[in-house]
């Protein structure tokens, strides 16, 4: 029975968003929802599409190869490549030539051996070995960012990788096509794509990026989103199209595109407006690939795919953490790099499906190398969450060189006490380090970018290298007594985390939260920050001041303004110390803050009995005679030499004064 074009249509939905909602909700990445969907809908085996052709939507599929191209292009620029290019150009650069050669020698020497089983030219070694490059990006970047590793040794040196291996794929695009055609035409047709290709790329490049900065600007100023959008697509799918015509791929065009954008200033306005159908088409991409999966030939053929799992994937982890370790990693470091690496990736699909459209890969060869690709990304989040594990049982100086940087936290916060810890060294955090700095105020910053936190400790800065979501890191910064924490960071996600690993360690220590907006405001709260501070609220009331200040506002009369509503939206900032020149008949009504030190003559009194007494009053901050902060408990008993920092009204406050020195 068929099912109709709708029909079928929902029915790829709801087995996407099945897939997708059940790695959400492991925690895993949804590109592998997307995979398994299509091995669900795999129509010669599982039967969930009812053996209904998919190519139409097989075609539609490789438009989000289009667009991941395109926004590789858009992320790729000039700057970004000179900050990463030892690893980009050193680690990145030896991994995918090392690769080409060894697995290309390996692969013709194999069918020299075994011509039964492993039967092919050197052009379609060529191209297994270029697809054995390649690495999963969008699952391997999404892990690291939920475990706060894009600035550790290893994230950078990943990093790197990636970034190389993403720019490869441009010429191994090229080449794929030439090495299709009959012997006798090869290499005219090589020199031809090669001639086609760096004659297009130089136009685009060179007259290009002018001729594109004066259309987007033309379109902007029309001042219509629908009418920009169409545009983008426009120019995306052109460019492929052009491309196309040429003989070369679709995605060649769209990468240019990107690269053209990606040195415009509309390229954040692009990376948004382009986002939906980018995820949306990458999505169904995946669905289709899994669709490729023919289940029966992998089960005839299993012990093949178990070979191309498993030798590919320790290849790459001892060839990836070798070159690491020859150019200067730690072995810990290698290592990681190497588990983080060892899958295969989205561009090995890309490449392995085009090399079966021009004839390179023969079928009984392209399922069971299909499959084996699939699984190692269905590995990956498993490896990547495991690989500390593996890290510190095979190499035995790794738990040493943690205890050597737990030891060198230590000794940095040793010494001091009433410290604020900040999490995370960015700007955010050195600004306010400088101006705790100015007061007096002790801090000890933990960062995971190893060229930052050996730049401020070179000027003297108290900063250490350590993960800050990690309850060891925490305790050896002196946790316990730390007067405050300031978490920096923009994820919420690491955020969260983090807050979790404070609270475990130290439930009543205050914590202030950055972020963007307030739009996560209440589950930061929840988690346990003791404030949260949205950039965009300061940002609109320092606009707003500067606004009302221009149009003739007394200045004295905005600062007022301006802290009203920031004790409206800040509970710690309700309230100010009072001063001399507070004299405006509203401030008599204002909520102010005191700072009261308990007599010895009030020792045995209880806190609730002190605020009792005195009406409504809230405690911002308790000290003991230590100077060490206290949990503002109801119940505790005053010793006597206690500071207490109390917020209310004038009256409240006085009589908690009168109470305390009766």
């Amino acid at each position: 029975m068929g099912l109709s074009s709708l029909e079928l249509t929902l029915l790829y939905l709801l087995v996407a968003v099945l897939g997708v909602a059940a790695c959400r909700w492991a925690k895993l990445p949804p590109i592998l929802g997307y995979l398994l969907a299509g091995v669900a809908m795999e129509p010669h085996t599982l039967g969930l599409a009812l053996g209904q052709d998919a190519e139409g939507i097989r075609q539609l599929g490789e438009y989000g190869v289009v667009f991941l191209m395109f926004v590789i292009g858009l992320e790729f620029n000039l700057p970004k490549l000179r900050a990463m290019r030892r690893h980009v150009f050193g680690l990145g650069l030896a991994q995918v030539l090392c690769t080409l050669a060894l697995v290309t020698c390996g692969s013709m020497a194999l069918a020299w051996l075994v011509p039964t089983l492993w039967h092919m030219g050197w052009q379609t070694a060529l191209v297994l070995a270029g697809a054995m490059a390649m690495s999963s990006t969008a699952i391997v970047v999404k892990m690291m960012a939920d475990r706060l590793e894009l600035e550790s040794e290893h994230g950078q040196r990943v990093m790197g990788v990636l970034l190389l291996q993403d720019l490869a794929v441009v010429p191994l695009l090229v080449l794929i096509p030439a090495l299709g055609s009959p012997p006798e035409q090869m290499l005219g047709s090589l020199a031809a794509a090669g001639v086609k290709a760096a004659v297009l790329i130089a136009l685009l490049l060179w007259g290009g990026q002018h001729l594109m900065r004066s259309w987007l600007t033309i379109v902007a100023r029309r001042r219509s989103q629908e009418l920009f959008m169409l545009n983008l697509l426009l120019l995306t799918l052109g460019l492929a199209w052009l491309t196309q015509q040429a003989g070369l791929s679709l995605a060649l065009g769209a990468f240019i595109c990107g690269v053209l954008i990606s040195e415009t200033e509309f390229r954040v306005q692009v990376a948004a407006e382009i986002r939906p159908f980018h995820d949306v088409l990458l999505g169904l991409f995946f669905v289709t690939i899994g669709m490729l999966l023919d289940l029966r030939q992998v089960a005839l053929q299993w012990p093949l795919v178990l070979l191309l799992l498993v030798v590919p994937v320790l290849f790459k982890l001892v060839l990836v953490s070798a070159l690491a370790r020859l150019l200067g990693a730690s072995t810990g470091v290698a290592l990681r790099t190497g588990l983080y690496l060892a899958q295969a990736g989205e561009f090995g699909f890309v490449m392995l499906t085009l090399s079966r459209r021009e004839g390179l890969v023969a079928a009984e060869l392209f399922h069971p190398i299909l499959a084996a690709m699939v699984l190692s990304m269905l590995a990956t989040p498993f490896i990547i969450m495991a690989s500390n594990r593996i890290v510190l049982r095979l190499v035995a100086s790794e738990w040493l060189q943690q205890s050597l940087q737990m030891t060198h936290i230590a000794v940095e916060s040793i010494n001091t006490s009433g410290h604020v810890l900040i999490c995370g060294y960015g700007r955010s955090g050195q600004a306010m380090g400088r101006m705790l700095e100015q007061e007096g105020i002790a801090t000890l910053a933990l960062d995971l970018d190893p060229d930052r936190v050996h730049q401020a400790r070179a000027a003297g800065q108290a900063v250490a290298y350590g993960d800050a979501t990690k309850a060891p890191t925490l305790t050896a910064a002196g946790l316990a007594r730390a007067s405050a924490v300031v978490l920096t960071y923009l994820d919420t996600a690491v955020v969260l985390k983090t807050l979790a690993t404070i609270r475990a360690l130290a439930p009543h220590t205050p914590v202030i939260v950055r972020t963007q907006t307030d739009r996560d405001l209440e589950r930061l709260r929840a988690a346990g920050a003791t404030e949260v501070v949205p950039e965009s609220q300061e940002g609109s009331l320092m606009l707003a001041g500067h606004a009302l200040a221009l149009v003739g506002v007394p200045m004295r009369r905005v600062i007022h303004i301006v802290q009203q509503y920031r004790e409206q939206r800040y509970g710690l900032l309700r309230g100010y110390f009072h001063g001399a020149d507070d004299v405006h008949e509203d401030e008599l009504e204002a909520e102010r803050l005191a700072t009261l030190t308990v007599p010895p003559a009030a020792a045995g009194q209880r806190l609730a009995e002190l605020l009792a007494a005195s009406g409504a009053l809230r405690v911002v901050r308790l000290r003991s005679r230590q100077g060490t902060p206290l949990p503002p408990q109801t119940d505790l008993v005053l010793e006597g030499g206690e500071t207490l920092v109390l917020s209310g009204k004038a009256e409240a406050l006085t009589r908690a004064e009168q109470a305390l020195t009766r």
